[in-house]
């Protein structure tokens, strides 16, 4: 069976983690798309593995947790009726960020449904070994999904940020500014200074200059949602122990204490190839 040579999957992942498209890989590498994709599913699949196997016992004492928008095949509002909806249209990534280590320890892709804020919030009870100080948007399924994660041993709040008025014409496309905050205590105690979701909104930033499926109005959108998963999966490997933070000069998995050390990325190619 041809296997393509280690160097040259390596050079087509660090083409995805950089944020290239499907196509754009295909040009710079000389490999054909097919064979992308079929190594970002393979890749991508063993990165969701390693980070269920590795983010275990977390030390960390605050998150952060957000949503970033995405879709497969097309938007929601283009759907048909004979379309599969669980496998089309909006899909959501919930992201749990460490805003000391920047570690990420969990994400979930899917639907912005209450299922899967309760899926996500007790994936992300599991890994922590200390009670945290959670902090999130104001999606109303989280406080069901905080309850049921954690209970009583928490520290939980909520931040709202109030934008001023979308800019029309030149500059639309900017981001609008922070008009004012309203921050609300919801369980245990939490400091009030440190209810904030700004960094784990910082890496909803991240995930669309490293993921170009990510991009918005572009065609480069995902195809399919196994497509999708596997970027996703390929990406938090990455960036936890593979890119140095620049803000801490080591990646957020040594920082944290779930890697001694610094992470090639043929490293981590071997360690998920099947």
């Amino acid at each position: 069976m041809n296997r393509t040579p280690l160097a040259r999957r390596v050079q087509i992942i660090n083409c995805l983690v950089e944020g290239n498209s499907i196509r754009s890989t295909e040009r710079m590498t000389d490999t054909h798309r097919d064979t992308i994709m079929r190594l970002l599913v393979e890749v991508g699949s063993g990165c969701a593995k390693l980070m269920d196997e590795e983010m275990r016992d977390l030390p960390c004492r605050r998150i952060q947790v957000d949503e970033i928008w995405a879709y497969v095949g097309k938007k929601q509002a283009h759907l048909q009726p004979g379309d599969n909806r669980a496998r089309l249209g909006d899909m959501w990534t919930f992201v749990a960020l460490d805003p000391d280590t920047k570690l990420i320890p969990t994400y979930r892709v899917g639907k912005r449904t209450r299922d899967n804020a309760v899926a996500f919030m007790g994936d992300l009870s599991a890994r922590l070994a200390n009670r945290v100080q959670l902090s999130s948007d104001a999606l109303s399924t989280y406080v069901d999904a905080v309850e049921r994660a954690f209970g009583a041993d928490v520290d939980y709040g909520q931040e709202v940020k109030f934008y001023e008025a979308e800019p029309i014409g030149p500059g639309r496309y900017s981001p609008p500014k922070v008009s004012s905050r309203d921050r609300t205590v919801i369980v245990g105690d939490p400091d009030q200074a440190h209810i904030s979701t700004s960094l784990v909104e910082r890496q909803n930033l991240t995930m669309r200059m490293s993921m170009r499926r990510f991009t918005r109005l572009t065609n480069a959108f995902s195809k399919k949602v196994e497509n999708l998963h596997a970027a996703v999966a390929l990406h938090f490997a990455h960036y936890n122990f593979v890119r140095l933070h620049r803000s801490l000069n080591v990646t957020p998995a040594m920082q944290a204490g779930v890697s001694k050390h610094l992470w090639s990325l043929g490293e981590l190619v071997e360690r998920t190839s099947v």
